[in-house]
């Protein structure tokens, strides 16, 4: 196991190591495995990659995401150009479904709300505007309404993480219940435990997943 001196050097490092990063203004606190973010960039696309790259590293074990978004004097837009571009992105965005999907903007922070019926129509929706200059924030609202209904939810979710290059299943227990899926266990990474949820949601018919997998190296 590393020490909390060990890991924040590591941390740095990796931020360090991603060139869509500033080369300062970020600081990194480490208690117990707990990593705290703090000080500003400047966009929401770059804090993202801020706590993308802390969990990369081995031996973390939450982050505490303190950053601020700073949005530069030259980068800066109006609410209302902002909620242009959103409705023009995700118009022309093939995995959605934007007549279903509405976004309101307050001081740079978008925030999304209507109904799909898919887990990656939601994400996609968020990916499409979190690089868009002037986003300070992103909260997605969006809801999901499967419209597929499917029997031994628990036992496909399973099979899929033995099917997985990249995850160890024998540490992970699921629930389901009426498109509602609990997962518990161990994992060995951020990146791990990201697959495990991503194949709980291609699940058809589930509307909800819990995640409450620990890491454990």
């Amino acid at each position: 196991m590393k020490t909390d001196t060990e890991l924040q050097r590591d941390i740095i490092c990796e931020l360090r190591w991603e060139p869509s990063l500033p080369e300062a203004g970020i600081g990194v606190d480490v208690d117990d495995g707990v990593v705290t973010l703090s000080g500003h960039v400047d966009s929401y696309a770059q804090q993202l990659a801020a706590v993308r790259a802390a969990e990369r590293v081995r031996g973390v074990r939450a982050i505490n995401n303190a950053l601020r978004v700073r949005v530069p004097s030259w980068y800066r837009r109006g609410d209302a150009e902002i909620t242009h571009a959103i409705a023009n992105i995700l118009h022309w965005d093939s995995e959605i479904p934007d007549d279903r999907i509405t976004a309101t903007v307050e001081n740079g922070w978008v925030t999304l709300a209507g109904r799909v019926d898919w887990q990656y129509q939601k994400e996609a929706a968020e990916a499409a505007i979190r690089h868009l200059v002037g986003v300070t924030g992103v909260t997605n609202g969006i809801a999901l309404s499967p419209v597929i209904t499917m029997n031994g939810v628990k036992s496909k979710i399973e099979a899929a993480f033995e099917r997985s290059a990249t995850l160890d299943s024998e540490y992970i227990a699921v629930e389901a219940h009426d498109g509602a899926v609990v997962l518990r266990g161990t994992v060995r990474s951020w990146a791990e435990r990201h697959t495990a949820e991503r194949i709980a949601w291609s699940a058809p018919g589930v509307h909800s997943v819990r995640d409450e997998l620990v890491i454990d190296e």
